[in-house]
């Protein structure tokens, strides 16, 4: 789904005759967006994943669980962001968010991806500590988006063209409100998943 959905976003291919999508662009220009770069890495992790359960059978490195706790993270904080925020506010509402190739980075591999890691890849190796690992993409991709935003302002404001997430339309203060936030959003998915996952023993 991760190599069907990035071929049709880069090509600009459209196979929906919906609202106006928001939130897509063509060529290198996707990759600007925490959607894509989140659902890519999921898709590597996956294909990483196959190969330990080919390679280790049932003894697969934590590492690997790791990746993985991580990947999840990162897809279902997009279908979070999504659903409560960016869908409410689109012009046309949720429909707007899951056209074309947003239909599978938007809803269907979150979904599939949370199933997954929570219901079949149950495991003990995963401490509560590797809890925070789960903000590492988060994390790096804010670092990006506030530096983003910090070199685009023009007297006090960003442009949406720079801000396409509509953080800080409010104010760059916002940055201050929203980072914090986002990232203990992100921290919660991963205590979930981390408790939907762990294997429970007799």
């Amino acid at each position: 789904m991760v190599v069907f959905a990035s071929i049709i976003m880069f090509t600009g291919f459209k196979f929906m005759h919906g609202p106006e999508p928001v939130l897509e662009s063509t060529s290198l220009g996707m990759f600007r967006f925490f959607t894509v770069d989140s659902n890519i890495f999921m898709g590597i992790v996956s294909l990483l994943f196959l190969f330990g359960l080919y390679k280790y059978k049932e003894n697969i490195p934590k590492w690997f669980y790791i990746l993985k706790l991580m990947g999840t993270c990162g897809v279902m904080l997009t279908f979070l962001v999504v659903f409560l925020y960016l869908g409410p506010i689109s012009k046309d509402g949720i429909i707007s968010m899951l056209q074309n190739s947003n239909l599978f980075f938007h809803l269907f591999i979150p979904v599939f991806s949370f199933i997954t890691f929570a219901f079949f890849e149950k495991t003990e190796k995963l401490l509560f500590k590797d809890t925070l690992y789960g903000l590492v993409p988060c994390f790096i991709y804010s670092i990006y988006y506030t530096i983003n935003v910090l070199i685009h302002m023009e007297d006090g404001k960003v442009s949406p063209i720079y801000d396409w997430y509509w953080f800080v339309q409010n104010g760059i203060w916002m940055v201050f409100f929203v980072a914090p936030m986002i990232l203990g959003i992100s921290y919660l998915i991963s205590l979930i998943l981390w408790r939907l996952n762990k294997k429970k023993t007799l």
